[in-house]
């Protein structure tokens, strides 16, 4: 006979296993391990849509996502990443060192439409933080009617090959 103690804190608890009762459960592991692979072999073959030039590029939002302060730039969110996306330049030193990710800017859009309080909440390294303030500076939305603390995310991508001669030019 085996006692595990150490599983529960309370001696109340304490599980006794005989050998019969610890070799079901181990032929039941391994039933549910052999099956697994097979499962998830069969699970649908479900491919997404592939992604426009744009999608691929920087500065594109995470798919599905709704960022409530595009309904202040003119043409939405659609347009905001696209103005993001054209004025982006990859930064060097991420280029050379192949740093892809997200880098989050948050700021507030003023009653006057102004920006104030922009501030770098996550960025990836290699000038991309930098870079990704410097865009957001250049966006101009409308006058919402109240002030709107929010945060924005620009992506940085490389290429497919991995080097972006057009970026960062």
């Amino acid at each position: 006979m085996v006692v595990f103690p150490f599983l529960f804190p309370r001696p109340s608890f304490k599980i006794i296993m005989t050998k019969n009762a610890s070799i079901s459960r181990l032929a039941l592991g391994l039933l549910l391990a052999a099956a697994a692979p097979a499962v998830a072999q069969t699970a649908p073959n479900t491919t997404p849509a592939p992604k426009t030039q744009a999608e691929q590029g920087t500065g594109i939002a995470s798919a599905g996502k709704v960022i409530p302060v595009a309904e202040y730039y003119d043409g939405g969110q659609t347009a905001m990443y696209d103005f993001i996306g054209k004025e982006l330049k990859y930064p060097l030193m991420a280029k050379r060192n192949r740093i892809q990710g997200q880098c989050i800017v948050s700021f507030t859009l003023n009653p006057d439409a102004t920006l104030s309080g922009i501030k770098l909440v996550k960025q990836v390294g290699g000038g991309t933080g930098e870079e990704a303030l410097r865009v957001v500076r250049l966006l101009k939305f409308k006058k919402p009617e109240y002030p709107i603390l929010t945060s924005l995310p620009i992506t940085f991508k490389l290429g497919v090959t991995g080097s972006n001669a057009t970026e960062g030019q």
